[in-house]
């Protein structure tokens, strides 16, 4: 088992930037694709960033270099940086962490949801005009 715990959301003005973060514990070892979704009020949740173990990363058109996705394994702590925010950027921010059925199998991990095994509870980013 794996349990995530995201922190960082928060409330901020259009053009802003917050980090979010998301301690892991627990058999961390087990897992091959750490990512982070957001699913804003009546909307499907939506992978934005994805890492593979060896460190590529994969990002949803929406988010390509406004956000970053990063981790500290020393930590066990995976990193979302947010900038340059837009208001369609609202919602609730989720890490998740998946063994090889995320894995696309070639060289970077998916975004699709389904395939993620682990969750956090969730941080909210509500970002205003």
């Amino acid at each position: 088992q794996v349990q995530l715990v995201e922190s960082g959301g928060g409330s901020v003005q259009s053009g802003g930037y917050l980090r979010l973060s998301c301690a892991a514990s627990g058999y961390t070892a087990s897992t091959t694709c750490m990512a982070w979704f957001r699913q804003a009020p009546g909307k499907e949740r939506e992978g934005i960033a994805t890492v593979y173990s060896v460190g590529r990363t994969n990002y949803a058109d929406s988010v390509k270099g406004r956000f970053t996705i990063s981790q500290d394994n020393t930590k066990n702590t995976l990193y979302l940086q947010m900038s340059n925010l837009k208001p369609e950027d609202t919602a609730m921010y989720y890490c998740a962490a998946g063994t090889n059925r995320a894995y696309s199998g070639y060289g970077y991990c998916l975004t699709t949801a389904q395939t993620y095994t682990y969750w956090g509870q969730g941080t909210q980013v509500t970002v205003s005009s």
